[in-house]
């Protein structure tokens, strides 16, 4: 499948100035079929270490971190040649290895070239530090997502589609297609962006299957808090993690801790959260008490929502069905909007945006508040139905005097009262504004 990561790693080739590179992100987000596809297609050979499938290799990293030693007798254990610049060095599961995280900060020293892309989960890199020090300021470092919506229509054949909505978006004309990008829209609300789970659906049509795929998924999560924490604190991640869907069913979907359980306190959950952050399963989005730049300097750390990093896992977890997504299901429609604002959260994420939310003591809301490339400040509305009349946009906009701001739903592209209208496949497109 086409991702938009091998553009990034393609510019990174190219740097002449180049570090290494660490590819990090959630499990099962496509890491490793990523890096292999672009070392197989820009380079001679690659040089595939994974540290978690061999506890041999990681003992070349124990006795020195000596780089000219460490290439030599990683082609003899792998039975290649490797070349400055010709091979892609591939450090997998790199979070196995401390030591040879580490020595990423000698490969960029080096006076060698080579050329070196380490992957691992953004928990075990995060947190599995018990001897040896992250090598900070030596490594460049970008974050792996399940697909956006558009690399779901690539990968079920839909580009044009794809570039269809990005033409109208760029021209906020309609899009004579829009039936069917809402259509491809809702299947990507019950599959997600998770490639095993895009694949399963590619290649045999069956949501069932998918179901399947997906449940394994969330499973591998679960295990994931269990090897990393302990009992005490797994227990704790687990109270957080199945509390999300009751989060975003309310109307004001501010985290609160008493969904967790009864009399439960901010000080008990805090580090339970910290960690479903740091394996990249949720994406917490901040309140920000002004509109003005820059946001992260107004923001209320105690005021925050939780949405899942993919929204076909968080369909999944908690069981919403498939068909009631697809066929718009009535009675779906008390969840539709909390469906909606996790897929605009998730695309925003994956745009290289930052979503902040905004409130007014109570009396006016908005969904998302970002800022552009240029220190624009642009607040967003999402709907999940065609019904789009809101105040709470227009008391932003004239608190802070805004002169761009967008909404988003099931209606076509347009523009209503200097209010950019953007349908809900379309968000994909944000990534304009860095």
């Amino acid at each position: 499948m086409e991702r938009k990561m091998s553009n990034i790693l393609l510019k990174w080739k190219d740097d002449d100035e180049k570090m290494p590179l660490i590819v990090y992100g959630a499990r099962q987000v496509g890491k490793t079929f990523t890096i292999l596809s672009f070392g197989k297609k820009y380079y001679k050979n690659v040089a595939y270490i994974n540290f978690e499938d061999n506890n041999e290799i990681s003992k070349i990293f124990e006795k020195d971190l000596e780089i000219n030693r460490i290439i030599k007798e990683l082609s003899v254990i792998l039975g290649i040649s490797i070349f400055e610049e010709d091979t892609l060095i591939f450090f997998d599961e790199i979070q196995a290895c401390e030591r040879a995280l580490t020595s990423l900060k000698y490969f960029a020293e080096s006076k060698f070239n080579y050329h070196v892309v380490a992957a691992g989960s953004l928990l075990g890199i995060a947190i599995n530090r018990q001897k040896y020090s992250f090598p900070v300021g030596k490594v460049k470092m970008v974050t792996l997502y399940p697909l956006d919506f558009e690399e779901f229509l690539w990968a079920l054949n839909q580009k044009d589609l794809a570039n269809m909505i990005r033409e109208s978006f760029i021209e906020n004309k309609e899009l004579s297609l829009h039936n069917l990008a809402n259509e491809y829209y809702r299947l990507y609300l019950a599959i997600g962006g998770m490639p095993r789970a895009v694949l399963e659906y590619k290649e045999k049509r069956d949501i069932n299957f998918v179901e399947a795929i997906l449940k394994d998924i969330n499973n591998s999560y679960i295990a994931d808090m269990a090897k990393y924490a302990t009992p005490t604190e797994t227990t704790k991640i687990m109270s957080v993690y199945n509390s999300i869907s009751a989060q975003l069913a309310k109307d004001n979907k501010k985290f609160q801790y008493k969904l967790i359980k009864s009399g439960a306190r901010a000080y008990e959950y805090e580090t339970a959260i910290n960690w479903l952050n740091a394996s990249g399963i949720i994406i917490q989005c901040t309140k920000t008490k002004e509109g003005k730049l820059p946001l992260s300097a107004f923001i209320d750390q105690d005021s925050f929502k939780i949405y899942m990093n993919d929204v076909g896992l968080l369909c999944n977890k908690f069981a919403i069905p498939v068909n009631a997504i697809i066929m718009e299901n009535n009675n779906l429609n008390n969840f539709k909007g909390a469906l909606a604002e996790n897929y605009v959260c998730s695309s925003l994420v994956k745009c290289g945006l930052i979503p902040y939310y905004w409130e007014s003591n109570g009396k006016a809301e908005v969904d998302f508040v970002v800022q552009d490339k240029m220190g624009n400040i642009i607040p967003i509305e999402v709907k999940s139905g065609i019904h789009t009349r809101s105040k709470s946009l227009n008391v932003f906009k004239s608190l802070y005097n805004i002169q761009y701001s967008i909404r988003i739903s099931t209606k076509n592209f347009g523009l209503e009262n200097n209010i950019k209208c953007i349908p809900l496949y379309s968000v994909f497109c944000l990534d304009t504004l860095l």
